[in-house]
Protein backbone atom coordinates (compact mmCIF):
# COMPACT_ATOMS: atom_id res chain seq x y z
CA UNK A 1 0.00 0.00 0.00
CA UNK A 2 1.17 3.32 -0.79
CA UNK A 3 1.52 6.22 1.13
CA UNK A 4 -1.07 7.88 -0.24
CA UNK A 5 -3.75 5.16 0.59
CA UNK A 6 -2.86 4.60 4.20
CA UNK A 7 -3.33 8.32 4.89
CA UNK A 8 -6.76 8.05 3.25
CA UNK A 9 -7.80 5.48 4.92
CA UNK A 10 -6.71 6.94 8.89
CA UNK A 11 -8.62 10.01 7.83
CA UNK A 12 -11.95 7.83 6.74
CA UNK A 13 -11.86 6.40 9.82
CA UNK A 14 -11.27 9.53 12.24
CA UNK A 15 -14.29 11.07 10.38
CA UNK A 16 -16.73 7.77 11.06
CA UNK A 17 -15.11 8.11 15.15
CA UNK A 18 -15.96 11.66 15.47
CA UNK A 19 -19.14 11.04 13.76
CA UNK A 20 -20.55 8.62 16.10
CA UNK A 21 -19.36 10.36 19.38
CA UNK A 22 -21.38 13.40 18.28
CA UNK A 23 -24.05 11.44 17.89
CA UNK A 24 -24.07 9.63 20.96
CA UNK A 25 -23.44 13.10 23.08
CA UNK A 26 -26.70 14.33 21.47
CA UNK A 27 -28.35 11.57 22.36
CA UNK A 28 -27.95 11.58 26.22
CA UNK A 29 -28.85 15.30 26.37
CA UNK A 30 -32.05 14.79 24.93
CA UNK A 31 -32.75 11.75 27.30
CA UNK A 32 -31.73 14.28 29.80
CA UNK A 33 -34.09 17.16 28.84
CA UNK A 34 -37.18 14.84 28.84
CA UNK A 35 -36.40 13.14 31.94
CA UNK A 36 -36.17 16.44 33.89
CA UNK A 37 -39.35 17.70 32.17
CA UNK A 38 -41.38 14.50 32.80
CA UNK A 39 -42.42 13.60 36.45
CA UNK A 40 -41.70 11.17 38.74
CA UNK A 41 -43.69 7.92 38.32
CA UNK A 42 -44.85 8.62 41.99
CA UNK A 43 -46.15 12.52 41.13
CA UNK A 44 -48.69 11.67 38.36
CA UNK A 45 -52.46 11.69 39.36
CA UNK A 46 -54.56 8.16 39.93
CA UNK A 47 -57.26 7.40 38.02
CA UNK A 48 -60.45 8.37 39.12
CA UNK A 49 -59.02 11.66 40.90
CA UNK A 50 -61.74 14.27 38.99
CA UNK A 51 -65.22 12.29 39.89
CA UNK A 52 -63.62 12.14 43.19
CA UNK A 53 -63.06 15.82 43.46
CA UNK A 54 -66.77 16.49 41.93
CA UNK A 55 -68.48 14.77 44.36
CA UNK A 56 -66.52 16.43 47.34
CA UNK A 57 -67.86 19.74 46.47
CA UNK A 58 -68.79 22.37 48.58
CA UNK A 59 -72.77 22.95 48.87
CA UNK A 60 -74.20 25.61 47.30
CA UNK A 61 -75.99 28.38 49.47
CA UNK A 62 -79.91 28.67 48.55
CA UNK A 63 -82.98 29.90 49.99
CA UNK A 64 -86.03 27.50 49.75
CA UNK A 65 -90.10 27.90 50.60
CA UNK A 66 -92.86 24.82 50.52
CA UNK A 67 -95.28 24.05 48.18
CA UNK A 68 -98.64 25.12 48.96
CA UNK A 69 -101.99 23.69 48.31
CA UNK A 70 -104.32 26.25 48.58
CA UNK A 71 -107.35 28.04 45.46
CA UNK A 72 -106.16 30.58 42.82
CA UNK A 73 -107.92 33.00 41.03
CA UNK A 74 -107.26 33.71 37.61
CA UNK A 75 -107.25 37.62 37.47
CA UNK A 76 -107.50 39.89 34.76
CA UNK A 77 -105.84 43.52 34.89
CA UNK A 78 -107.04 46.81 33.25
CA UNK A 79 -106.92 50.41 33.80
CA UNK A 80 -110.24 52.05 34.22
CA UNK A 81 -111.64 55.27 35.13
CA UNK A 82 -114.43 56.15 38.24
CA UNK A 83 -117.91 56.46 37.00
CA UNK A 84 -121.20 57.54 38.62
CA UNK A 85 -124.02 55.36 38.13
CA UNK A 86 -126.06 58.15 37.58
CA UNK A 87 -125.89 61.84 37.45
CA UNK A 88 -128.51 64.37 36.73
CA UNK A 89 -128.79 67.84 35.61
CA UNK A 90 -131.49 69.62 37.75
CA UNK A 91 -133.54 71.79 35.30
CA UNK A 92 -136.72 73.75 35.90
CA UNK A 93 -140.07 72.73 34.45
CA UNK A 94 -141.57 76.22 34.44
CA UNK A 95 -140.13 79.90 33.29
CA UNK A 96 -139.68 81.53 36.47
CA UNK A 97 -137.63 83.76 39.12
CA UNK A 98 -135.12 81.87 41.46
CA UNK A 99 -135.96 83.58 44.99
CA UNK A 100 -133.81 81.13 46.86
CA UNK A 101 -131.36 78.69 47.05
CA UNK A 102 -131.75 75.88 49.80
CA UNK A 103 -128.45 74.04 50.13
CA UNK A 104 -124.54 74.65 49.44
CA UNK A 105 -121.99 74.10 46.94
CA UNK A 106 -120.83 70.47 47.55
CA UNK A 107 -123.55 68.71 49.93
CA UNK A 108 -124.49 65.44 50.15
CA UNK A 109 -128.50 65.65 49.59
CA UNK A 110 -131.03 62.96 49.83
CA UNK A 111 -133.75 62.04 47.85
CA UNK A 112 -136.63 64.61 48.20
CA UNK A 113 -134.54 67.52 49.82
CA UNK A 114 -135.54 70.82 48.73
CA UNK A 115 -133.03 72.69 46.34
CA UNK A 116 -134.13 75.94 44.77
CA UNK A 117 -137.61 77.90 45.14
CA UNK A 118 -138.77 80.12 42.51
CA UNK A 119 -140.95 82.76 41.92
CA UNK A 120 -144.68 80.90 42.79
CA UNK A 121 -147.33 83.96 42.62
CA UNK A 122 -148.61 83.77 39.00
CA UNK A 123 -149.07 79.76 39.75
CA UNK A 124 -150.63 80.61 43.52
CA UNK A 125 -153.22 82.97 41.37
CA UNK A 126 -153.99 80.38 38.70
CA UNK A 127 -155.07 77.82 41.48
CA UNK A 128 -156.66 80.11 43.23
CA UNK A 129 -158.58 81.00 40.40
CA UNK A 130 -159.21 77.07 39.14
CA UNK A 131 -160.88 76.49 42.72
CA UNK A 132 -163.43 79.63 42.54
CA UNK A 133 -164.05 78.04 38.78
CA UNK A 134 -164.75 74.85 40.92
CA UNK A 135 -166.90 76.02 43.32
CA UNK A 136 -169.01 78.29 41.28
CA UNK A 137 -170.03 74.87 38.95
CA UNK A 138 -170.18 72.73 42.17
CA UNK A 139 -173.31 75.36 43.49
CA UNK A 140 -174.32 75.13 40.15
CA UNK A 141 -174.51 71.92 40.07
CA UNK A 142 -176.17 71.31 43.38
CA UNK A 143 -178.94 73.66 42.22
CA UNK A 144 -179.18 71.67 39.38
CA UNK A 145 -179.65 68.76 41.24
CA UNK A 146 -182.55 70.07 43.15
CA UNK A 147 -184.54 71.10 40.04
CA UNK A 148 -184.52 67.95 38.77
CA UNK A 149 -185.74 66.38 42.36
CA UNK A 150 -188.36 68.71 42.27
CA UNK A 151 -189.53 68.34 38.55
CA UNK A 152 -189.25 63.87 38.83
CA UNK A 153 -191.74 65.07 41.44
CA UNK A 154 -194.14 67.49 39.21
CA UNK A 155 -194.20 64.90 36.25
CA UNK A 156 -195.82 62.24 38.71
CA UNK A 157 -198.67 64.78 39.68
CA UNK A 158 -198.64 65.71 36.00
CA UNK A 159 -198.38 69.24 36.52
CA UNK A 160 -194.75 69.33 34.12
CA UNK A 161 -194.08 67.30 30.62
CA UNK A 162 -191.72 64.83 30.66
CA UNK A 163 -189.71 66.95 28.44
CA UNK A 164 -189.01 69.08 31.32
CA UNK A 165 -187.60 66.47 33.28
CA UNK A 166 -185.50 65.09 30.75
CA UNK A 167 -183.86 68.82 30.31
CA UNK A 168 -183.35 69.22 33.97
CA UNK A 169 -181.27 65.91 34.02
CA UNK A 170 -179.03 67.09 30.57
CA UNK A 171 -178.50 70.43 32.88
CA UNK A 172 -177.14 68.16 35.73
CA UNK A 173 -174.99 65.56 33.56
CA UNK A 174 -173.82 68.53 32.00
CA UNK A 175 -172.61 70.20 35.24
CA UNK A 176 -171.41 66.64 36.19
CA UNK A 177 -168.86 67.16 33.26
CA UNK A 178 -167.88 70.63 34.01
CA UNK A 179 -166.96 69.78 37.68
CA UNK A 180 -165.07 67.05 36.82
CA UNK A 181 -163.07 69.70 34.22
CA UNK A 182 -162.80 71.95 37.00
CA UNK A 183 -160.97 69.03 39.07
CA UNK A 184 -158.79 68.75 36.57
CA UNK A 185 -157.63 72.50 35.92
CA UNK A 186 -157.18 72.67 39.82
CA UNK A 187 -154.97 69.35 39.60
CA UNK A 188 -152.94 71.01 36.90
CA UNK A 189 -152.24 74.33 39.19
CA UNK A 190 -151.46 72.69 41.89
CA UNK A 191 -148.92 70.61 39.65
CA UNK A 192 -147.40 73.97 38.07
CA UNK A 193 -147.08 75.37 41.42
CA UNK A 194 -145.14 72.59 42.63
CA UNK A 195 -142.97 72.88 39.91
CA UNK A 196 -142.02 76.02 42.29
CA UNK A 197 -140.52 73.71 44.60
CA UNK A 198 -137.28 71.95 42.60
CA UNK A 199 -136.44 68.96 45.00
CA UNK A 200 -133.44 66.53 44.68
CA UNK A 201 -134.97 63.31 41.90
CA UNK A 202 -132.00 61.16 43.84
CA UNK A 203 -129.42 61.00 46.78
CA UNK A 204 -125.63 62.06 45.57
CA UNK A 205 -123.57 64.81 46.15
CA UNK A 206 -124.64 68.63 44.30
CA UNK A 207 -121.77 69.79 42.25
CA UNK A 208 -121.23 73.82 41.42
CA UNK A 209 -124.48 75.96 41.79
CA UNK A 210 -125.26 77.66 38.23
CA UNK A 211 -127.70 80.32 39.62
CA UNK A 212 -128.80 82.32 42.38
CA UNK A 213 -131.70 84.21 43.97
CA UNK A 214 -133.17 86.68 40.85
CA UNK A 215 -131.47 84.49 38.28
CA UNK A 216 -134.04 83.77 35.42
CA UNK A 217 -134.91 80.31 34.32
CA UNK A 218 -135.90 78.69 31.42
CA UNK A 219 -137.96 75.78 31.74
CA UNK A 220 -136.13 72.46 30.77
CA UNK A 221 -133.21 74.48 29.33
CA UNK A 222 -131.40 76.07 32.28
CA UNK A 223 -128.79 73.80 34.40
CA UNK A 224 -129.26 74.63 37.84
CA UNK A 225 -126.86 71.89 39.56
CA UNK A 226 -125.95 68.30 38.74
CA UNK A 227 -126.35 65.68 41.67
CA UNK A 228 -123.86 62.61 41.36
CA UNK A 229 -124.30 59.41 42.70
CA UNK A 230 -120.85 58.49 44.69
CA UNK A 231 -122.19 55.38 47.03
CA UNK A 232 -122.01 53.11 45.10
CA UNK A 233 -119.71 54.05 42.47
CA UNK A 234 -118.78 51.82 39.35
CA UNK A 235 -115.55 51.88 37.59
CA UNK A 236 -115.33 51.69 33.62
CA UNK A 237 -112.86 49.92 32.25
CA UNK A 238 -111.76 48.26 28.79
CA UNK A 239 -111.12 44.65 27.81
CA UNK A 240 -109.39 42.83 25.01
CA UNK A 241 -111.09 40.95 22.67
CA UNK A 242 -109.12 37.75 23.96
CA UNK A 243 -110.57 38.29 27.37
CA UNK A 244 -114.39 38.47 26.43
CA UNK A 245 -115.35 35.17 27.03
CA UNK A 246 -113.59 34.70 30.15
CA UNK A 247 -114.88 37.85 31.54
CA UNK A 248 -118.99 36.78 30.20
CA UNK A 249 -118.09 33.58 32.55
CA UNK A 250 -116.94 35.27 35.10
CA UNK A 251 -120.74 37.75 34.53
CA UNK A 252 -122.65 34.47 34.85
CA UNK A 253 -121.51 33.61 38.33
CA UNK A 254 -122.79 35.38 41.09
CA UNK A 255 -120.01 37.39 43.24
CA UNK A 256 -117.86 37.97 40.96
CA UNK A 257 -114.85 39.49 42.57
CA UNK A 258 -113.01 42.63 41.41
CA UNK A 259 -111.11 44.93 43.26
CA UNK A 260 -109.92 48.65 41.89
CA UNK A 261 -106.78 50.01 43.45
CA UNK A 262 -105.88 53.65 43.70
CA UNK A 263 -102.67 55.02 42.79
CA UNK A 264 -100.35 55.94 45.12
CA UNK A 265 -101.53 53.51 47.98
CA UNK A 266 -104.94 55.49 47.75
CA UNK A 267 -106.78 52.31 48.95
CA UNK A 268 -108.30 48.98 47.91
CA UNK A 269 -111.95 48.42 47.11
CA UNK A 270 -114.06 44.99 46.67
CA UNK A 271 -116.92 45.49 44.80
CA UNK A 272 -118.28 42.87 41.54
CA UNK A 273 -118.46 43.63 37.37
CA UNK A 274 -121.56 44.29 36.26
CA UNK A 275 -121.95 45.14 32.99
CA UNK A 276 -120.14 44.34 29.53
CA UNK A 277 -121.39 45.79 26.36
CA UNK A 278 -122.84 44.71 23.28
CA UNK A 279 -120.41 45.27 20.97
CA UNK A 280 -116.60 45.70 20.77
CA UNK A 281 -115.13 48.64 19.51
CA UNK A 282 -113.72 47.78 15.94
CA UNK A 283 -110.71 50.46 16.26
CA UNK A 284 -109.70 49.55 19.41
CA UNK A 285 -110.96 45.61 19.14
CA UNK A 286 -111.55 45.71 23.17
CA UNK A 287 -114.87 46.11 24.85
CA UNK A 288 -116.49 48.34 27.36
CA UNK A 289 -117.21 46.76 31.69
CA UNK A 290 -118.40 48.06 34.40
CA UNK A 291 -117.86 46.85 38.07
CA UNK A 292 -119.46 48.32 40.64
CA UNK A 293 -117.99 49.11 44.21
CA UNK A 294 -119.29 50.49 47.31
CA UNK A 295 -117.99 53.86 48.30
CA UNK A 296 -119.58 54.72 51.71
CA UNK A 297 -116.41 57.39 52.40
CA UNK A 298 -116.24 58.54 48.99
CA UNK A 299 -112.79 58.12 48.04
CA UNK A 300 -113.15 56.60 44.98
CA UNK A 301 -114.38 59.80 43.37
CA UNK A 302 -115.62 60.55 40.02
CA UNK A 303 -112.82 61.11 36.69
CA UNK A 304 -110.22 59.14 38.89
CA UNK A 305 -108.23 56.40 37.54
CA UNK A 306 -108.19 53.14 39.42
CA UNK A 307 -106.12 49.72 38.51
CA UNK A 308 -108.88 46.80 38.16
CA UNK A 309 -107.92 43.42 38.56
CA UNK A 310 -111.36 41.42 37.74
CA UNK A 311 -111.04 37.40 38.41
CA UNK A 312 -112.60 35.51 35.89
CA UNK A 313 -112.21 32.15 37.64
CA UNK A 314 -110.76 30.14 40.22
CA UNK A 315 -108.44 26.80 40.44
CA UNK A 316 -109.00 25.00 43.02
CA UNK A 317 -106.92 23.12 45.19
CA UNK A 318 -104.12 24.40 42.74
CA UNK A 319 -100.01 23.40 44.21
CA UNK A 320 -98.48 27.24 44.27
CA UNK A 321 -94.85 28.01 44.20
CA UNK A 322 -92.71 31.16 44.39
CA UNK A 323 -92.74 32.36 40.50
CA UNK A 324 -88.70 33.06 41.53
CA UNK A 325 -88.20 28.77 41.70
CA UNK A 326 -89.85 28.35 38.17
CA UNK A 327 -86.44 27.73 35.49
CA UNK A 328 -87.04 27.72 31.72
CA UNK A 329 -84.19 25.99 29.79
CA UNK A 330 -83.21 23.89 27.09
CA UNK A 331 -84.83 20.78 28.91
CA UNK A 332 -88.24 22.71 29.53
CA UNK A 333 -90.22 23.88 32.68
CA UNK A 334 -88.00 22.87 35.73
CA UNK A 335 -87.67 23.41 39.71
CA UNK A 336 -84.89 22.00 41.76
CA UNK A 337 -86.46 20.03 44.70
CA UNK A 338 -84.24 19.71 48.04
CA UNK A 339 -84.15 16.13 49.01
CA UNK A 340 -81.82 14.91 51.66
CA UNK A 341 -79.58 18.03 51.78
CA UNK A 342 -79.44 17.59 47.53
CA UNK A 343 -80.99 19.37 44.64
CA UNK A 344 -83.23 16.73 42.72
CA UNK A 345 -84.73 18.40 39.33
CA UNK A 346 -88.09 18.15 38.79
CA UNK A 347 -89.70 18.84 35.17
CA UNK A 348 -93.26 20.88 35.93
CA UNK A 349 -95.96 22.71 33.67
CA UNK A 350 -96.86 26.19 34.58
CA UNK A 351 -100.92 25.78 34.86
CA UNK A 352 -100.96 29.83 35.72
CA UNK A 353 -98.74 32.39 36.88
CA UNK A 354 -99.49 35.97 38.26
CA UNK A 355 -97.38 38.24 40.43
CA UNK A 356 -94.99 36.21 42.29
CA UNK A 357 -96.77 33.03 42.48
CA UNK A 358 -97.27 30.20 39.86
CA UNK A 359 -99.52 27.06 39.95
CA UNK A 360 -98.15 24.17 38.67
CA UNK A 361 -98.09 20.50 38.12
CA UNK A 362 -95.32 17.99 39.04
CA UNK A 363 -94.66 18.90 42.78
CA UNK A 364 -96.45 17.73 45.70
CA UNK A 365 -97.42 19.51 48.59
CA UNK A 366 -94.99 20.70 50.97
CA UNK A 367 -92.25 20.05 49.05
CA UNK A 368 -89.15 22.47 49.25
CA UNK A 369 -88.15 23.76 46.34
CA UNK A 370 -85.30 26.00 45.55
CA UNK A 371 -86.15 29.85 44.94
CA UNK A 372 -82.81 31.85 45.35
CA UNK A 373 -79.41 30.29 44.31
CA UNK A 374 -80.93 27.66 41.69
CA UNK A 375 -78.70 29.53 39.21
CA UNK A 376 -75.17 27.66 40.83
CA UNK A 377 -77.48 24.33 41.06
CA UNK A 378 -76.85 20.98 39.09
CA UNK A 379 -78.59 17.83 39.25
CA UNK A 380 -78.09 16.17 42.94
CA UNK A 381 -75.85 19.19 43.88
CA UNK A 382 -75.41 19.29 47.89
CA UNK A 383 -77.38 22.31 48.71
CA UNK A 384 -77.22 24.47 52.29
CA UNK A 385 -80.30 26.73 53.16
CA UNK A 386 -79.49 30.25 54.47
CA UNK A 387 -81.28 32.57 56.48
CA UNK A 388 -84.38 34.30 53.90
CA UNK A 389 -83.74 38.28 54.84
CA UNK A 390 -86.38 39.71 57.15
CA UNK A 391 -85.95 42.98 54.65
CA UNK A 392 -84.99 45.05 57.70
Amino acid sequence: MTTRNRLFSTSFALSICFSTALLVACSGKSDASVAAQSPPPAAQAPAGAASSSSSGAPPVSVTTAKAVQRDLGVTIKATGTVTPLSSVDVKPQTTSVVTNVNFKEGQFVKTGDLLFTLDSRTDEANLAKAKAQIAKDEAGLADAKRQLVRNQELVVKAFISQGAVDTSQSNVDGLVATVASDKAAVDAASTALSYNKITAAQAGRVGVINVFPGSAVQANQTTMVTITQLDPIAVAFNLPQGNLNAALEALKGAGTLATAQLPDNGGVFKGALRFIDNVVDPSSGTVKMKAVFPNKDSKLWPGGYADVTLTSRTIKDAIIVPQAAVIQNARGTIVYVVKDGKAVLRPVKVLFSQGEEAAVSGVQVDEVVVVDGRQNLRPNSPVVERAKSTGK
